[in-house]
């Protein structure tokens, strides 16, 4: 009866989680939980977690951290981690048939599908057992408002932790590299404006700097719409206007939607020059990853300047020493580099479900990854296998072993997962990777002094935005990207400009960056 007077209540009012909270905590003091301290439970627990893992990642079982864990905690957990590819249909499969773990880790939940799921119950609201059982978590949000912002649905509640390294990399993706053993030899300089650049472009593809009497040099590749090596920057040089992936910037908390402003289609038609003269890689828009960072590595020079954010992952180790950073080109509007939209912290880290009995103890499981130290762990790998002290006591990377490679090792021994380390934190509890220092040393002195100010954040939208900007977007990327590649490959921009402009319109633009506007509105308020 008792049971049925609560289904009741769940139907005609929807207090699912009132209904089930007295029920939920006392399964957590059944078997002898702390609020405090450690062990978690007296009794052993076991918890179902399901979620993504790395492609070279073992069991999550044979892990040592994993292993201490459970040691510390009296909570074993039966991993059912993938690699991504795998887990994505597992995970449909999971919210699709109700067979629901305890906990996603590593939950890989698109914005629509924490909206679907916590709308309908799947996922738990957080915002109290975080306030009784997670000081961790709490201290990271009163430090950074805008990681609680983050993970804050518009209905008020969270259903999804983050994680976050604050080092900043994702601000300026697009490092450009140029082979500064082709300019000694023509004699050229650095370039600084575009002017020179294109002058560099034109001697790259005329005078066989590689000097093997082909022509075979390309001046410039990139890989079009690539997260970190499309060209977005050169449209910045060019009108004063950069672009990016998602055609989306920020400029004194307006949302702009660059694919649509005359600087976008000015840019283009100067692109479409440059490629006409041969300047362009050929494949630029055609090119994999794999095929990209391949032509780097070829077996004679041909590359002459070139977008990605690591200059070894393109021309190897023994070739890096032939380039260097090109910092930002000086054009019309002075030097100016976009932001990329991506951010230092995703809300997808852990979430907890309708069927975990013991959601305290679950909430100071995860709560213990939020710890400075742990987080380190959690990133980079325990202590002793990928991490150590230094003499000062601050944690740094153990060297890379004969033929080791650090991401790969990275993924055996680190199960990632939910974490915070702060900007303060790599200071005082760990030291970036080296790599990740180098890149973050790059930043500093030769982009980020001229960087736009704003980027678009991680913001929360309703489920009816999502689903009218997954509908809009759907037609409106492959529109815009369609015709972005097709100008600058055959021309054409300034003739099929205004009927672009008109097609835009009429498949929603205006809606569209009135949603992305009333998002980033809410979000500001809500800081």
């Amino acid at each position: 009866m008792k049971k049925a007077l609560c289904v009741a209540a769940v139907l005609a009012l929807g207090l699912l989680t009132a209904c089930t909270d007295d029920q939920k905590s006392g399964d957590d003091q059944a078997v002898g939980f702390h609020a405090s301290g450690l062990p978690i439970v007296d009794k052993t627990i076991t918890l179902r977690f399901s979620g993504e893992k790395a492609p070279l990642a073992p069991d999550f079982n044979t892990m040592t951290l994993v292993k201490q864990w459970q040691k510390d905690t009296n909570i074993a957990i039966a991993w059912e981690n993938l690699p991504k590819n795998v887990y994505q249909e597992k995970k449909n499969l999971l919210l699709a048939s109700g067979d629901l773990p305890d906990a996603f880790y590593n939950t890989g939940f698109t914005d629509q599908e924490i909206a679907v799921n916590a709308a309908n119950g799947t996922l738990i609201p957080l915002e109290d057992l975080i306030d009784k059982y997670a000081p961790n978590l709490k201290k990271v949000f009163e430090k950074r408002p805008e990681i609680k912002a983050a993970v804050t649905a518009s209905d008020g509640h969270i259903y999804t932790l983050p994680s976050s390294e604050e080092l900043g990399l994702g601000a300026v993706p697009f490092f450009w590299s140029i082979n500064k053993t082709w300019l000694a030899k023509l004699g050229l300089p650095m370039p600084k404006t575009v002017d020179e650049y294109y002058r560099v472009l034109q001697a790259f593809k005329t005078k066989d700097p590689n000097g093997n009497g082909k022509a075979d040099e390309i001046p410039l590749s990139f890989i079009g719409g690539w997260w970190c090596a499309d060209v977005g920057d050169l449209f910045a040089a060019f009108t004063g206007m950069p672009d990016n992936p998602d055609h989306r910037i920020v400029r004194d908390n307006k949302v702009i939607y660059t694919a649509a402003q005359q600087e976008y289609r000015d840019a283009i038609a100067t692109l479409h020059k440059w490629y006409a003269e041969g300047l362009i890689d050929r494949e630029a828009f055609t090119q994999t990853d794999k095929q990209y960072l391949a032509k780097g590595k070829s077996k004679e020079a041909v590359l002459g300047s070139y977008v990605w954010w690591e200059t070894e992952e393109v021309v190897g180790t023994d070739r890096a020493g032939e380039y260097e950073l090109m910092p930002p080109l000086e054009g019309p509007a002075g030097r100016l580099v976009g932001r990329a939209n991506g951010v230092d912290y995703t809300r997808d880290a852990f979430a907890i479900t309708r069927v975990n009995k013991y959601p305290a103890a679950t909430m100071r499981w995860v709560d213990r990854m939020y710890d400075p130290v742990m987080s380190a762990q959690v990133a980079w790998g325990p202590i002793g296998e990928g991490l150590q002290k230094d003499a000062s006591g601050l944690l740094v990377s153990v060297p890379d072993k004969p033929g080791e490679a650090a991401g790969e090792r990275l993924q055996r021994i680190a199960p990632r997962g939910p974490r915070v380390v702060l900007k303060e934190d790599f200071k005082t509890v760990v030291a970036p990777e080296p790599r990740a220092a180098q890149r973050q040393k790059d930043l500093e002195s030769i982009y980020l002094p001229y960087a736009e100010k704003q980027s678009y954040p991680l913001v929360f939208f309703t489920q009816e935005e999502l689903q009218r900007l997954n509908e809009i977007n759907a037609e409106l990327k492959s529109l815009v990207d369609e015709k972005r590649a097709a100008w600058i490959v055959r021309g054409g921009v300034e003739r099929e400009w205004d009927a672009y402009v008109q097609r835009l319109k009429g498949v929603g633009l205006d809606e569209y960056v009135s949603i992305y506007q009333q998002a980033y509105d809410r979000y500001r308020a809500a800081k």
